[in-house]
């Protein structure tokens, strides 16, 4: 099997390629894209640097012989609301010319898009079912919808077997925080185990959808194995999450990594973060994806830690 992951310098991006490495079939070759090459320490991955809005670099990278695409690089949310064009160039762009050089393939490739729950706006039911309507109240919401419906069409034309998948809130990631305006989510946790402090900038009882890094990989993973069968003609998948509050993230902050960490966190409402935030669901019904075979995490303690586990040296 070859692979090609385009943002592989990116977090999920580098822990899909750790994941398909070790998995007991790896890949003969992965090709790992992104604006600045990433180094991994592999023969198997050859690394690429490019825009993915150039269709002439996404036509370079799009090698005869392969057979999976995940498609994981994007303008993020808060940059794509602050730079309009950027994020349309990127996001709607950047997934047309993948598409269209996917499409001159000899045989449809199964590609994997990666999604968001940032389609949705607007007044929802508390738990959003699958048949709801998307009303992004975003740019990028807006650009991954459009990538929604450009990879059911294309799927069904049958130039490729594509599935998109959209992606709860990931947190906690590690690292410095990114342009996501879901940032801080991971924010509330990370800086303050680190002994910094950190604002959140929404209610303490916003309902946010999030799930942790290794069921995020796992189930981008598990993406591109689901028969297109299965899928049927809706390839639009909601991926399994957990529904919590900033106050139940604190709560759990407190019980694993002490009073102190939680006295680091103040709240500093940001309107524009908290409406866009607001208008994102906080619950899915799920029985369709894990009927598929999609996975999730067992409760915010086991989120919190899971990124202890990495923050903390070992032994303590």
């Amino acid at each position: 099997m070859n692979v090609l992951v385009t943002g592989a310098n990116g977090f999920l991006g580098r822990r899909v390629i750790a994941s398909l490495l070790s998995e007991p079939t790896p890949p003969h070759r992965i090709v790992a894209a992104d604006i600045v090459a990433g180094a991994f320490d592999d023969p198997r991955v050859a690394a690429k640097a490019g825009d993915v809005a150039d269709p002439g670099f996404v036509s370079a990278i799009v090698e005869p012989d392969i057979d999976v695409v995940f498609h994981l690089a994007a303008v993020l949310s808060g940059q794509a609301e602050a730079e309009f064009d950027l994020g349309l160039r990127v996001n709607v762009e950047g997934t047309y010319h993948l598409l269209q050089a996917c499409r001159r393939l000899q045989k449809p490739v199964r590609l994997v898009f990666s999604s968001t729950v940032a389609v949705f706006g607007g007044p929802l039911p508390e738990v959003v079912p699958e048949t709801m309507a998307v009303w992004p109240q975003s740019s990028y919401g807006t650009a991954k919808s459009i990538g929604e419906y450009l990879i059911n069409d294309f799927s069904r034309r049958g130039y490729i077997d594509g599935i998109a998948v959209r992606v709860p809130t990931v947190a906690i990631r590690p690292g410095k925080p990114n342009s996501a305006v879901s940032s801080f989510v991971s924010g509330i946790i990370r800086e303050p185990v680190n002994g910094m402090e950190s604002v959140c900038p929404v209610p303490l009882d916003t309902r946010l959808w999030i799930c942790s890094p290794d069921a995020a990989t796992a189930n981008l993973v598990h993406a591109a194995r689901v028969p297109g069968e299965a899928l049927g003609p809706w390839r639009t998948v909601n991926l399994p999450g957990l529904t919590v509050t900033p106050a139940e993230m604190l709560d759990s902050l407190e019980r694993l990594a002490g009073p102190e960490a939680r006295a680091r966190v103040r709240v500093e409402i940001d309107d524009r973060i908290a409406r866009l935030m607001t208008a994102w669901p906080g619950a899915f019904d799920l029985t369709r994806p894990l009927a598929l075979g999609f996975t999730g995490d067992s409760n915010v303690d086991d989120v919190v830690s899971q990124f202890l586990q990495l923050a903390r040296p070992s032994g303590h």
